[in-house]
């Protein structure tokens, strides 16, 4: 929206306002990017009627996700239950409209998703029958189990590729065949019988933790994402960054940074924030003199940090916070400061890049005005900040992102009605009206607001200038469920391994040899534990990494003294990490062909560009209050405050330091003996020993003489 609803101006102008696609038809073609995160398929939902029915049953799958989450009269076995049949259904229709080659493959993959959603229907047709006959499956029972174990398998690997259905394949074959292997990973056996009521029934296997937060919390988050970027949020994302940073050293680059740190705060999706900002951001540095690679490299690596950006943060933050049922402000709180960190070591990569490469900012002239931006399109602020406050009010998730989503669909629904009333006076009385009904929410509950939701849907019908906008709401829930397929399946077969960890008791197996390694060195388990995360982030996306680490390293670094939420918080920030290392990289391939440059040179400049992150979650382990959690002896001696405050320093002085070292640049191109300094100064700011803080700021304080006399002698002789 580039001019205020309240003001009575029209949405977007004209030239402005995004194409909604119809359905059926590819959407993406207008002057806005879309965020496409099915990674596995092509944009759009198919041609033809086949795209119009798949374009509807996405609607039907957001419409259904809502009414669950918003009312909550469904027991929680039926709504995980329905989830994945909705995922199934939808995820196999789209596979046959948009893969399939011929008119027997659709039929086919048609047939597949029909039969993956009756699955969800024979849980809540056979609910308490189930119920009570658990121990004792039927015949239909075993078979309808079994031909929901294959179908998430095959949805998996169709949607997230082979790595992922590979990993929990083999998980799935320890059940049928670990009594036959060697100490100590044998096991005791289990029934055919067993292992599919185990895996396909209950809340042990698919329809387990994972599945229950992306039918409950994950789901609507990334409707939310989707309904902000058709109102225009990531024009006012843009603008902003471009107004704040655009004329600084490297300013291009900055502005991807800053625009993917913004987007992050609701989209929740690294990949989905290079597709949606790298459109607009990597060409934009390449103009400006930024190698083709390097570009990528910046906004993969700025775009992946939107998984621990509050206040929504990525769908591993609803999962942690369900895992270890603290609230999900907790996790947010922990994710602040390490958030900032991430972001900050980008900026300060960036900045020192672009001072070696002599790459200025872009012209004052040319860049709008950041808070003009911001007056045009405030409205758009006002659901996230509703957002932020249920969140830290200690609402639910559910409530909280139900609640956002619906006062953005207000939003949208209301600015072209306001458009058409003429009076200053009225508009404002409209909105004032509008928001006190939405309001009312907190007191009254959800009905009011369906009610104003109806009424303004209704009003946006009888006049034909309003009517676009129930387009718009009707393609975001189809873009919003389509999001949310890669995610949901990731959650599904994730499932497989939770569940086998559950029943085989392997896990204890692995948490004993970290225990046994960290007796002696608690730095060489977490290095284990970040290298599991890296090689397992090789084939799988950052949830069913995350979901299959932190089971497995989470206790064991409990029982090592780290506290639980940082432990979690150590394995989901590697877990982010793994996207930008090679040899896969999700997030820089998928910034490559906008790049036009190899995925692997962009993941080379990525693993450069956050190599100083790399060094947050270790200092968050050994002082936890990085993470706002419990102080140590300065908080004893000085008070919290003060240790957190010193804590913050010392990092950023190392982060700031290995930075140098990695460039080779401060005020001028460093010396090999400049950089070793750099180096120690970094490194010893980072260890927790004896005397290594004190040797740290020595060193940085040496390094700053030194490279400061030196660089002075230069620009005097020059």
């Amino acid at each position: 929206m580039s001019a205020s609803p309240v003001s009575g101006g029209s949405p977007r102008p004209a030239s402005s306002i995004p194409e909604t696609p119809r359905p059926g038809h590819a959407p993406g073609h207008g002057h806005e990017p879309e965020i496409e995160v099915s990674e596995g398929l092509p944009p759009g939902f198919g041609e033809g009627w086949t795209g119009r029915v798949a374009f509807w049953l996405a609607v039907a799958f957001s419409l259904f996700q809502l009414w669950a989450a918003a009312y909550g009269t469904l027991p929680s076995q039926i709504v995980r239950a329905m989830h994945v049949g909705f995922l199934l259904l939808v995820g196999f229709v789209l596979v046959g409209n948009l893969v399939a080659k011929t008119k027997g493959g659709q039929a086919f993959f048609w047939a597949l998703g029909g039969l993956g959603f009756f699955t969800g229907l024979y849980q809540w047709i056979e609910y308490a029958d189930l119920i009570r006959r658990t121990g004792f499956l039927t015949q239909m029972d075993l078979i309808m189990g079994t031909v929901l174990v294959l179908l998430v398998f095959e949805g998996a690997r169709r949607l997230m590729g082979w790595p992922l259905a590979v990993i929990a394949g083999i998980f799935l074959a320890y059940c049928f065949f670990g009594q036959h292997l060697p100490a100590p990973f044998i096991h005791r056996g289990y029934g055919y019988e067993q292992i599919v009521e185990h895996f396909a029934f209950g809340t042990e296997g698919i329809y387990g933790s994972p599945i229950y937060v992306s039918s409950a919390y994950i789901f609507i988050f990334v409707v939310f994402a989707a309904f902000l970027e058709r109102a225009g949020m990531l024009n006012l994302f843009n603008d902003f960054a471009l107004g704040m940073v655009g004329g600084v050293r490297g300013g291009p680059a900055q502005v991807a940074v800053l625009s993917s740190a913004l987007m992050g705060t609701i989209s929740g999706s690294g990949v989905a924030n290079v597709v949606a900002s790298g459109q607009f951001t990597i060409p934009m540095m390449k103009k400006s003199g930024f190698r083709a690679s390097f570009a990528g490299g910046v906004e993969a690596t700025a775009s992946m940090g939107g998984q621990i950006m509050p206040p929504v943060m990525g769908a591993v933050a609803f999962i942690m916070a369900e895992t270890l049922n603290v609230p999900y402000a907790a996790v947010v709180q922990a994710a602040i400061i390490p958030a900032v960190l991430y972001f900050g070591v980008v900026f300060w990569m960036v900045w020192l890049q672009a001072g070696r490469d002599d790459l200025k900012g872009l012209p004052k002239a040319s860049l709008p005005n950041p808070w003009q931006a911001v007056r045009e399109q405030w409205p758009l602020i006002l659901p996230l900040a509703a957002l932020v406050y249920l969140l830290f009010a200690g609402y639910t998730p559910i409530f909280a992102g139900t609640m956002g989503l619906a006062l953005v669909t207000v939003l949208i629904l209301g600015a072209p009605l306001a458009a058409m009333i003429g009076p200053m006076v009225f508009r404002v009385v409209f909105w004032v009206a509008l928001g006190v009904a939405s309001a009312s929410f907190v007191e009254y509950g959800v009905d009011l607001l369906a009610i104003v939701i109806a009424g303004l849907l209704v009003a946006c019908a009888l006049f034909k200038g309003a009517r676009p906008t129930i387009g718009i709401v009707r393609d975001a829930l189809a873009q919003g469920a389509r999001n949310a397929l890669p995610v949901g399946m990731a959650c599904a077969i994730v499932g497989i391994v939770i569940g086998t960890l559950t029943l085989t008791g392997i896990a204890s197996t692995f948490i004993g040899a970290i225990i046994a390694i960290g007796e002696n060195n608690l730095f060489l388990s977490l290095v284990l534990t970040m290298l599991t995360c890296l090689v397992l982030g090789m084939g799988i996306p950052t949830i069913p990494n995350y979901i299959i680490t932190s089971s497995l390293a989470g206790p064991a670094l409990l029982e090592l003294g780290v506290p639980l939420l940082v432990s979690h918080m150590f394995v989901f920030y590697f877990g982010i990490m793994a996207d930008l290392t090679p040899p896969v990289a999700l997030a820089c391939f998928a910034a490559a062909p906008i790049a036009k440059s190899s995925g692997l040179k962009i993941s080379m400049q990525a693993i450069r560009l956050a190599a100083a992150g790399f060094i947050i979650p270790f200092m968050a382990v050994y002082t936890p209050s990085l993470m706002l959690q419990d102080g140590g002896a300065i908080a004893e001696a000085y008070g919290y405050p003060v240790e957190v405050a010193y804590i913050l320093l010392k990092t950023v002085m190392g982060v700031g330091m290995w930075g140098i070292a990695v460039v080779g640049y401060l005020w001028d191109r460093t010396t090999l003996i400049e950089r070793l300094l750099a180096f120690a100064a970094g490194v010893s700011l980072i260890l927790a020993m004896p005397w290594t803080d004190e040797a740290g700021f020595a060193l940085t304080a040496a390094f700053l003489i030194v490279h400061g006399m030196r660089t002075r002698r230069n620009r005097a002789v020059a």
